[in-house]
């Protein structure tokens, strides 16, 4: 799983930003200024840096330089500042990609695993039974047989390894991957992607071992 840094000091872009890079299979911790974001980097091991330009103290290009100073960590400019000078400026800190707020979230996560892909970071493949899946790759094999997934499938297998050993209802199920094809999905659709789920990495579809049904409460990945 790829270890992301998030330096954004708007508590709500943090919030959300850190709920969908976390249901795309990325763990991610965050600093609102310069001071926090170095000392975790001081501490933590990372894959990326996803960096605002305004922060409460200091600015993303000193966080970027001081990163560069020390690392080879890749970082993205995610910022409201989409001007040719801060632009400009963000890739001459060293900068290896730069994208102006609004942003459509899967841009987004398309540049992060692009960027891990030619930078070799993220310890990226999660195991289950012989199930693995490359959450940088979006891809998952079973056996040493690729898995041939739909967005859908795969973001419900996503949901359920970020949850491993918790119980999780259809409406949670149902809340975290209606958006995964731009669509709404409703109770019945869900259905019909975990049969579909099953049938792909279970041994035995119809006594599944993987996704365990909970009856009454919903299903479980252990």
């Amino acid at each position: 799983m790829a270890n992301i840094l998030l330096v954004e000091d708007d508590r709500s872009i943090v919030s959300g930003l850190t709920e969908f890079l976390t249901r795309e299979g990325f763990s991610v911790r965050s600093a609102p200024g310069q001071a926090g974001a170095l000392e975790l980097l001081a501490q933590e091991t990372f894959d990326l840096a996803l960096l605002d330009i305004s922060l409460a103290d200091g600015n993303g290009f000193a966080v970027c330089s001081a990163i560069k100073a020390q690392s080879r960590l890749p970082v993205i400019f995610l910022t409201a500042s989409g001007d040719e000078f801060s632009t400009v400026t963000g890739f001459d800190v060293g900068a290896d990609d730069y994208i102006a707020k609004p942003f459509r979230p899967r841009e987004l996560i398309s540049r992060i695993k692009n960027i891990l892909r030619l930078t070799g970071g993220g310890g990226a493949v999660i195991p289950l039974g012989d199930v693995l899946v490359d959450t940088v790759k979006g891809s998952a094999t079973k056996a040493g047989r690729e898995l041939y997934l739909s967005a859908l499938e795969y973001r419900l297998l996503l949901v359920f390894l970020n949850n491993r050993g918790a119980v999780l209802s259809r409406a949670q199920l149902l809340e975290q991957i209606w958006d995964a094809a731009g669509d709404f999905v409703n109770d019945n659709t869900l259905t019909v992607y975990i049969k579909r789920l099953r049938e792909k990495i279970e041994d035995d579809p119809q006594n599944p071992r993987l996704i365990r049904t909970v009856r009454g409460l919903g299903y479980r990945v252990d």
